[in-house]
């Protein structure tokens, strides 16, 4: 049987949510595996809306969730969002919620350098969450991190708070930034131990357990492949590797383990945040874009900035992202535009190019080619069959497969779970 991983093809929030929980609701167990609570999925399922951010979206289809090694857990907003989704009547227990051993954890410090650094950039900040992401992966490729079954060993905490202290209480003291104590931070570890550690599993093994018996195992992605921190607009990324090829390493599995990978990409394009984005359009488009496909950020709230499909750097996410097909997201967003752009192409330095370059400067630099396409009239709201939409929105899908060089497998038409085309079952592979 075929595994499946879920990742974004563009600079995130384009709909993997939806995509994910319709997944999952056909597998039997879901893996989160990068990322942490910077990433926001929002699931809509009857009258019920369901903000994720660290949960895989499995427990709202009552599946086994996963939080694997490749993660950085912050224990506080864990249990608050155990807590808001319980309220809202899902189980989440450590039957059903399994998290690795071997996950760092984000601590309020942090949280606090990472503010504190934010702001010291200044005009060249990157844009975080400033939730203590990238402080945190830090401390993991530092050989410094608290990870969870830490907090089982008081020895072994004790120890590691001195070595994480002296490096970013220094580093807080230089930027004029409060420092931290050590036994405020022990205190809250003490605290929150118990209520976090009865998550904890060898996850590794449940999951070979699952891969032997021939279960159907989802991977779910955070962010998305412009915001890998290898092969997106660097520095304007996130600090994990986004692309399908984590999926083995961030939850224990083999290299393997990736099976059918599904890249989710808005009809149009967005991005939260600084960095560069030669599509976006700063005009009416680009606002009525927005409005319609109300581009909120899950997570931060933060108005995204809009913009024409842009097929290069889609194109560039289905090769390094190991892409096998595209679900293409928020179609409807675009019904009743007299026409539809595609950036098919970049000008730099008066050179015409059709690959997203990896420097900075370059990228800062590119301007879009586009080309134009007749819209349509009719609505592909809420359509669940080809028959059900315009004739120019089909053409629409078909320019972006050849563009892109891969198949669109999937069809989101609105929010909810049933308005979705399949052309291809992921799972069926």
């Amino acid at each position: 049987m075929s595994n499946v991983t879920v990742i974004g093809a563009q600079w995130g929030d384009e709909g993997k949510g939806k995509i994910v929980d319709w997944l999952a609701s056909r597998a039997d167990i879901v893996v989160r595996f990068q990322g942490g609570h910077n990433a926001g999925h929002t699931l809509v399922v009857g009258n019920q809306v369901y903000k994720l951010s660290l949960l895989p979206s499995g427990v709202v289809s009552g599946k086994i969730g996963v939080i694997g090694n490749g993660v950085v857990v912050d224990p506080q907003a864990l249990l608050a969002e155990i807590s808001r989704v319980q309220e809202q009547g899902l189980v989440v227990t450590p039957a059903t919620l399994k998290i690795a051993e071997n996950v760092p954890l984000i601590l309020p410090v942090h949280g606090a350098l990472d503010r504190a650094r934010e702001a010291a950039r200044g005009d060249r900040k990157i844009g975080t969450t400033g939730r203590g992401i990238g402080p945190a992966y830090e401390d993991k490729v530092a050989r410094r991190a608290i990870r969870l079954c830490d907090l089982a060993e008081p020895e072994t905490l004790d120890w590691k708070l001195d070595e994480l202290l002296l490096h970013h209480n220094t580093l807080l003291a230089g930027l004029g930034a409060e420092t931290f104590k050590k036994e405020d931070l022990l205190a809250f570890l003490n605290d929150i131990a118990p209520k976090v550690l009865p998550y904890m599993a060898p996850t590794w093994d449940l999951l070979d357990e699952e891969r032997r018996a021939g279960s159907r195992i989802l991977f779910e992605g955070a962010q998305a492949v412009m915001l890998d921190v290898d092969h997106g607009t660097y520095p304007f990324v996130t600090s994990s590797n986004t692309v399908a090829s984590n999926a083995g390493t961030g939850s224990g599995m083999g290299p393997g383990a990736a099976g059918f990978v599904l890249g989710i990409a808005k009809a149009y394009c967005t991005r939260v945040g600084e960095g560069p984005f030669p599509s976006e359009l700063h005009d009416e488009t680009g606002r009525k874009l927005g409005e319609r496909g109300h581009e909120f950020g899950t997570v931060t709230g933060r108005p995204r900035r809009c913009g024409w499909f842009d097929a290069i750097l889609v194109r560039h996410a289905v090769r390094v992202g190991g892409v096998n097909g595209l679900a293409l997201t928020k179609l409807d967003v675009l019904d009743g535009f007299e026409e539809i752009k595609i950036c098919v192409g970049y000008e730099l330095d008066g050179q015409q190019i059709e690959r997203f370059p990896s420097a900075p400067a370059a990228q800062a630099r590119i301007k879009p080619i586009f080309e134009t396409m007749e819209g349509w009239k009719d609505t592909t709201h809420g359509a669940r069959s080809w028959a059900d939409l315009p004739a120019q929105a089909i053409k629409y899908v078909r320019r972006i497969e050849e563009l892109v060089g891969a198949p669109v497998t999937l069809l989101s038409t609105s929010p909810d779970r049933d308005d979705t085309i399949l052309m291809r079952d992921p799972f069926e592979d």
